[in-house]
């Protein structure tokens, strides 16, 4: 059965550029962040004192109390093409199966966004976009990162969303590129945007980590997450010998998250997708 690639109208014109990318130098780290305080706080601080202002990381494990997040709602009538939820308080102990967040700066300062999947007797909502300065770690934890030389996640106002969305930036000379920063506008299948990228350097081997949202979901196996927008975290993304693959866990309207590979040719990015291309040399934290 084929599924139809849906879209999505924004308020504004569509962008000439449809996707935004920068090379950079991705620097494998093994972060600690600290009990007691906000997860916002606690991953700036980590990479800071690891010397970089940008980067990525993989927050599995992580324990709060309390944790806040929301998740995608419809439209709420003011011209966007899509909303956030009320915000959902889980008192604790919740526990982030699977998370992925982005350090990046908005006005001047530093700024995280995180998508994750959690478990703790609260849920569902289960999956979601963490409110990362309103949630609290309650046990220190050593995650996996990656640190940014020459480009970095710079927040603006995008005419075509009305949103002020995260884009690549140049922040300096990067010795040695080994991983792209990329963000992807709307209504283009996020798996065919990413293989072409690649295909366009010359890449044939990587490892995608980031997050994004769709226009609803779906999976290879047949199953679909059908709210018009929904969120997505990278759980395992790979290209092998000129072929693609996205494990995703994603949420819609209901809260409830879903995990699977997507299927090709029927995922249309909803808002945006920010995503760190690694090649293999940038794989493995010391």
């Amino acid at each position: 059965m084929t599924v139809r690639l849906r879209t999505i109208r924004h308020p504004g014109p569509p962008a000439d550029e449809r996707i935004c990318a920068l090379p950079c130098r991705a620097v494998p780290l093994r972060l600690t962040l600290r009990a007691g305080q906000s997860l916002a706080g606690a991953v700036t601080e980590a990479f800071a004192q690891a010397g970089y202002d940008f980067g990525y990381l993989r927050l599995d494990g992580a324990s709060f109390a309390p944790l806040n997040l929301v998740t995608p709602a419809p439209a709420p009538g003011d011209g966007h093409a899509a909303w956030y939820s009320a915000t959902h308080y889980i008192a604790g102990p919740a526990r982030a199966r699977h998370a992925g967040m982005h350090l990046g700066r908005r006005d001047g300062a530093p700024f995280v966004h995180c998508h994750g999947a959690w478990g703790g007797p609260d849920a569902p909502p289960d999956t979601g976009h963490l409110l990362c300065d309103q949630s609290t770690l309650a046990l220190d934890c050593t995650v996996i990162a990656w640190g940014l030389c020459g480009a970095g996640l710079v927040s603006h106002h995008d005419t075509e969303t009305d949103f002020t969305l995260f884009r690549p930036e140049k922040t300096g000379e990067a010795s040695e590129p080994n991983a792209f920063l990329i963000t992807l506008k709307p209504n283009q299948d996020i798996s065919a945007a990413l293989l072409a990228f690649a295909r366009r350097h010359g890449i044939g081997a990587a490892r995608f980590e980031g997050i994004g949202s769709l226009v609803g979901t779906a999976f290879d196996d047949g199953r679909a997450i059908e709210s018009y927008a929904t969120e997505i975290l990278i759980q395992q993304g790979r290209l092998q010998e000129g072929r693609i693959s996205l494990q995703v866990a994603s949420v819609g309207f209901d809260g409830r998250g879903a995990s699977g590979n997507l299927t090709h040719e029927a995922n249309a990015v909803c808002v945006t997708a920010e995503i760190l291309l690694l090649r293999e040399s940038c794989l493995t934290p010391g």
